[in-house]
C-alpha cells in the first residue's frame, strides 16, 4: 500500500515544497531558502541519517515552509535547478 505524503499542514501554517532523498542535499535547500529569508523546516525518520538507511522512504526528508513563502521559495528552487550545469555538458556524442 502506498502511503500518501501530506503536503500542507494547515495547523502550523506550512506547506512542502521539496522532497530529497538525504539529508546532506536538504541542508543545501535549507540553506538556500534561509539565505533568502525563508524559514524551513526539516520532516524526515530519525532513523534514516542515525543509521544511514536510504530504503522505503527512510531517506526522505521533506522541506517545509511557510505557506505565505512558498511561491518565492518554490521560484528559489526551480531557479536552482534551471543554473545546475548539465552533467552531460561537453561530452561528445
Amino acid at each position: 500500500m502506498l502511503r500518501k505524503r501530506k503536503t500542507v499542514d494547515k495547523d502550523a501554517g506550512l506547506v512542502c515544497v521539496y522532497v530529497t532523498s538525504g539529508l546532506y542535499q536538504a541542508e543545501i535547500i535549507r540553506g538556500k531558502l534561509e539565505a533568502n529569508d525563508i524559514p524551513v523546516l526539516l520532516k524526515y525518520e530519525s532513523l534514516g541519517p542515525v543509521m544511514g538507511l536510504t530504503i522505503d522512504g527512510l531517506g526522505e526528508v521533506e522541506v517545509w515552509v511557510p505557506r505565505a513563502l512558498e511561491p518565492q521559495a518554490r521560484s528559489l528552487l526551480e531557479e536552482s535547478a534551471l543554473s545546475t550545469p548539465d552533467e552531460t555538458a561537453g561530452e561528445e556524442k
